[in-house]
């Protein structure tokens, strides 16, 4: 019986064997460069594609939903997106706030256009942007600091949180979140 299980087992490593060393031949990546910067510019391209998706994808006259009366409406959640792209990115690069009036009532038009150019403003500021100085304390929320990275991680937190309250937001009016459309 041993001699069996011996025998079985050496089989199984006889043919496994060359899968093995096909996996320990392949070569390493090289390390990225900039690998924080580079994944919040990719994050930011996503997001844009998604978050624009989802606005464009709302009905204009439903730019008011709201699922209960103590969470924001639709609107609202394009015009703190749009904020909070300008001032996110501009803080992280060190570049200029722009000065954006953007409000609920501006209407789907006009709202889907300013998260549009906000996430262009994004992508041109963060360009540059590099991972050498993510330990640079930068301002925050509430007259707190945090770090650059933090900063960094905290957008990109941001952007999920948008969208998944987008996405839910259609679904309760019956629509497809364009994630969901794949």
């Amino acid at each position: 019986m041993t001699s069996k299980i011996l025998g079985g087992t050496f089989a199984i490593l006889f043919f496994c064997a060359p899968a093995f060393a096909q996996q320990s031949a392949a070569p390493a990546a090289a390390p990225q460069a900039n690998p924080i910067a580079s994944h919040l510019r990719d994050d930011v391209a996503d997001n844009a594609k998604n978050m624009v998706a989802a606005a464009d994808e709302m009905p204009a006259d439903k730019y008011n939903f709201s699922p209960t009366p103590q969470q924001m409406t639709f609107a609202h959640l394009i015009v703190h997106a749009v904020r909070l792209n300008y001032g996110m990115c501009s803080t992280i690069s060190g570049q200029a706030k722009p000065d954006v009036k953007v409000a609920e009532a501006d209407g789907k038009d006009k709202l889907v256009a300013a998260l549009k150019t906000s996430f262009d403003y994004c992508t041109t500021a963060l360009a540059n942007v590099d991972d050498s100085k993510l330990g640079d304390t930068l301002p925050f929320f509430g007259g707190r600091t945090i770090s650059r990275g933090g900063m960094m991680m905290t957008l990109s937190a941001e952007f999920a949180d948008h969208y998944s309250m987008a996405a839910m937001y259609l679904r309760l009016n019956g629509l497809l979140p364009p994630t969901a459309k794949k």
